[in-house]
């Protein structure tokens, strides 16, 4: 899931990963980081999002590259967006969320698994999505600061993981700012 501030991005994602109903791991993490700036939180196979992470991190180093210019996050997540619809005849079986700031601020873009885009203020994907939605639609604010937005992350995350089976384990967040990248883990209780 994704959240947009003012003046900071949050991103975060629960650590289960399971396949057919066994558990093969209880600390995965499901959040990328694919430039200084931009990340994705990602739902669904394990290694799709390990791939998809490699393929737009060198992409996005490509560009910055060939241009000489820093790549904008609706530069990376357009990128990321052609990269999937490259593939819808066997598409990569997960959902993303793109979140970074750039020059013109912070942005959350969501993805389903052949490239549809769009820019919101919060986004969350995966099993636990709808319930997730239901807790950030009722009490998110664009000028949340950034300790209440990390709450409201872990908490959305936490009440879906209670009532998704395929959900859970811990919660990873990424916070980016102007002025940092920060990482943190919660477990769920």
């Amino acid at each position: 899931m994704g959240l947009r501030l003012q003046d900071a991005v949050v991103l975060a994602a629960e650590k289960k990963f399971s396949y057919g109903g066994f558990v093969l791991s209880r600390s995965v993490k499901k959040i990328f980081r694919i430039h200084d700036k931009i990340a994705i939180a990602a739902a669904g196979l394990f290694a799709d999002m390990q791939t998809i992470s490699r393929i737009i991190s060198n992409e996005i180093r490509y560009y910055e590259i060939s241009t000489k210019h820093p790549i904008t996050v609706r530069g990376a997540a357009k990128q990321l967006s052609m990269i999937l619809y490259s593939y819808k005849y066997m598409p990569f079986l997960t959902e993303i969320v793109v979140g970074g700031i750039d020059q013109e601020g912070p942005h959350i873009y969501v993805m389903d698994p052949v490239g549809s885009l769009i820019e919101d203020d919060f986004a969350a994907v995966g099993t636990g999505a709808q319930i997730a939605i239901g807790i950030l639609e009722s009490r998110y604010k664009k000028d949340l600061d950034l300790n209440a937005a990390i709450e409201l992350a872990v908490e959305s995350i936490k009440m879906a993981s209670r009532r998704d089976t395929m959900s859970g384990e811990g919660v990873d967040v990424v916070a980016i700012t102007e002025n940092d990248y920060i990482e943190r883990s919660y477990p769920l209780r």
